[in-house]
């Protein structure tokens, strides 16, 4: 089956104001994404997240690069505002209060990516009802505004307007950051429902490696612009084999004092300038594992298992030295025996701890990776 999205070589330079400089923000990015399928985009402030997602929505132009959708190169002449294409890529903000009109009731807003539609005003109210059904609401909340709900609340009502249109991709931009711990499982799990029921593919930026684990079934970890580390979640986060992915995994805190993920390393150093990039691997002034042309070079991606793909001149010496684990995971795991002791639902309004989804459940093959 062919992906829902397919991005190749995307370059994204954003123009320095009175001189001729650029900031490099998006560096050669290459994914796809499958229906059904979600791929998180990892990385810190700065690494080109938000700018790959607003690239893929039509909302900043990219400087280099293709993104096809459903097979058909996506420009001038066909973008999101085309009518076939109109409502089949959508996006959920960080912020859901200052993504809803606080002028407007709930209704109208969840409806108004009908309105350039072929629907009719009764089917319209119907397909609003349908959705907010869908994201667990209930329907009085239609005749509200936003102030006079919740965050959480907020956001399924932003999620109910993004599925409305029925859409194929969806771009989630930080969507559980601003949410308390319940309200961010209660989300992850409605995303994971709507997903299932619908076959929607998602792209997911986030920080909050955590959330990433437990949505996501691919991982591309970020870095100045460019990929450095892709492949399935559970390779990624079993077995980093980019020292950047062992620095990010390693510096999670999870809420329990035994469980992080132990390393041999640290990067130190200053951040490259992104108006500045290095011509070699970005990360080469920080990685204890850099070597002389890791400055002048940036390594060819290497596959190291069916799904996983490192960009690295030294990955072999990164993978013997670190030890494979899942602390997410494992966490999880403690969590649910727990409460399972104590007689307690697993569920996210008693526990602010999702259970974990079905693609990890089902997940008990040996990984690509491990020795």
């Amino acid at each position: 089956m062919a992906p829902v999205l397919e991005v190749s070589g995307l370059v994204k330079h954003f123009p320095v104001e009175g001189s001729h400089a650029v900031v490099q923000a998006v560096n050669g990015v290459s994914f796809t994404i499958a229906a059904g399928e979600t791929v998180a985009l990892v990385g810190e402030s700065g690494s080109g997240k938000t700018t790959i997602g607003r690239c893929v929505l039509g909302l900043v132009p990219p400087t280099a690069g293709s993104i096809r959708f459903r097979g058909r190169d996506m420009g001038r002449r066909w973008n999101v505002r085309s009518p076939a294409l109109r409502g089949k890529m959508q996006l959920v903000f960080q912020e859901p209060g200052e993504s809803l009109d606080p002028r407007m009731p709930i209704g109208r807003s969840i409806a108004e990516p009908l309105r350039l539609g072929s629907l009719d005003r009764a089917a319209r109210e119907r397909r609003v009802q349908e959705v907010v059904q869908r994201v667990n609401l209930p329907l009085d909340i239609l005749d509200q505004y936003p102030t006079e709900l919740s965050a959480g609340q907020q956001q399924r009502v932003a999620i109910a307007r993004a599925i409305v249109t029925d859409p194929e991709l969806l771009v989630l931009d930080e969507p559980t950051s601003a949410l308390d711990p319940t309200a961010r499982a209660e989300i992850i799990e409605l995303l994971m429902r709507i997903q299932r029921e619908l076959g929607t593919a998602y792209l997911f930026i986030s920080h909050d490696l955590s959330t990433v684990h437990q949505v996501s079934h691919r991982i591309i970890v970020l870095y100045l612009g460019r990929v450095l580390e892709e492949g399935a979640s559970r390779a990624v986060f079993r077995t980093p084999r980019h020292p950047y992915s062992v620095g990010l995994l390693s510096a999670v805190l999870l809420p329990s004092p035994g469980l992080r993920r132990e390393t041999t390393f640290v990067l130190e150093g200053e951040i490259p300038s992104p108006i500045n990039m290095p011509p070699g691997c970005p990360l080469a002034t920080r990685c204890p594992f850099r070597i002389d042309r890791c400055s002048t070079a940036f390594p060819d991606a290497e596959r190291i298992g069916p799904q996983h793909v490192v960009h690295c001149f030294r990955h072999e010496e990164v993978a013997a030295r670190e030890h494979a684990t899942d602390t997410f995971e494992e966490f999880q795991r403690i969590a649910q025996r727990i409460l399972a002791a104590r007689g307690d639902r697993p569920e996210s309004e008693l526990a602010g701890i999702p259970a974990l989804p079905p693609h990890r459940q089902a997940d008990r093959v040996e990984d690509d990776t491990e020795r």
